[in-house]
């Protein structure tokens, strides 16, 4: 297939800057398997679960990655943690390729050279970037990150700390809409991929079969495993909330993935507490699992039309970017014709595109 096949024009208007004022008010387009589309409110989800389906969803939770400083000579210049290579040493991403000494504030400082930075600070490093650094709102969002996107760049459930992208399908969930989920008897649980660069790396090739995606680092509970065998077994649905769980799941249940020792305790890995509306403006504190109970490992899966889903039998996800991946893992799920006629009506819909956009549930 070609990236071309997964183009389409966007009015700038409909790119959500913004968090919708609350999270579950959000627009839901329904689509169903034989191209019936539905047009609801997301926090009427709970009315397509089922006694006896499993809701999965990403716990992963989004640091400050996102660092401005200034240079000796008083300019100014912007970086992005990717991944920590060693203590205190990052790989980085940045516009303006520079080396040098970068002051982000008082005590808080990086030695740039080659994309990677080495950082000198006081006190703890993650309590230094949670104080003076910025959300990585994705480049389309031009603006930049206030201190309340440190709360709504964050699902209410992110608990494992080391994404630098959000799991943008659910953003859209709140406590009381998973209650009422779980009142209905679905086995709602969660599993752990950290957003890194391979999610958003530019499809270069004419041949989408040509691209190679970078891996991913997941945890899965070893039961959650046993519980979607189960679920499918027992006729009843399994939920994937975004195209990162999904991606984990389905890296480990086809196969696709490599066994990895769980990540360390800062950076992409690290352990918190969970966050909600109350605390999302606060460092996590550090936790542990018992790590023989938990599957850690890495996966490079691509999923474009022609693959077989062993794990998802739903999906919830947003409305992505063209010729992106995450776009053509929804395609692979509902058919690339029923999804551009999804497409196609929320845009007459007038719905929110992107990150901080509307959802879709595909059935």
């Amino acid at each position: 297939m070609k990236a071309a096949d997964f183009d389409f024009s966007l009015p700038d208007s409909l790119i959500a800057k913004n968090p919708a004022e609350k999270r579950d008010r959000s627009n839901l387009l329904v689509l169903h398997r034989d191209g019936k589309i539905e047009s609801r409110k997301f926090h009427d989800l709970a009315e397509y679960l089922n006694k006896g389906d499993m809701l999965l969803l990403n716990n992963t939770m989004v640091f400050p990655a996102r660092l401005i400083g200034t240079k000796p000579s008083s300019g100014m210049v912007e970086i992005l943690l990717v991944k920590e290579i060693e203590p205190d040493t990052w790989e980085i991403l940045s516009k303006k390729k520079w080396s040098g000494s970068l002051s982000i504030s008082e005590g808080f400082s990086a030695e740039i050279e080659g994309g990677v930075a080495r950082f000198t600070y006081s006190g703890d490093f993650m309590d230094n970037l949670w104080r003076y650094g910025d959300m990585p709102l994705p480049p389309y969002i031009k603006r930049r990150p206030e201190q309340i996107d440190k709360e709504r760049y964050q699902t209410i459930y992110a608990e494992q700390q080391g994404s630098i992208a959000a799991p943008t399908a659910g953003l859209h969930f709140t406590g009381e809409l998973i209650d009422r989920i779980k009142a209905n008897g679905v086995n709602v649980r969660y599993l752990t991929l950290h957003v890194g660069t391979g999610t958003f790396k530019m499809i270069k090739t004419e041949n989408i079969e040509e691209h190679s995606m970078d891996s991913e680092y997941f945890e899965i509970d070893a039961d959650i495993v046993d519980e979607v065998k189960k679920t499918k077994a027992s006729g009843r649905k399994v939920i994937s909330v975004g195209t990162t769980t999904t991606r984990a799941i389905e890296g480990y249940m086809s196969g696709q993935w490599q066994e990895v020792q769980q990540q360390g305790s800062r950076g992409q890995g690290v352990k918190g507490s969970r966050v909600g509306i109350k605390n999302a403006l606060e460092p996590p504190n550090p936790r542990t699992i018992e790590s023989s109970k938990v599957l850690c490992g890495a996966t490079d899966i691509f999923i474009y039309p022609g693959y077989k889903f062993r794990a998802v039998d739903s999906l919830v996800t947003n409305f992505h970017l063209p010729r992106s991946t995450p776009i053509m893992l929804t395609a692979a799920f509902c058919g690339l014709e029923n999804l551009k006629e999804a497409y196609n009506t929320a845009i007459d819909y007038k719905y929110r595109f992107f990150s901080y956009g509307d959802a879709m549930l595909i059935l």
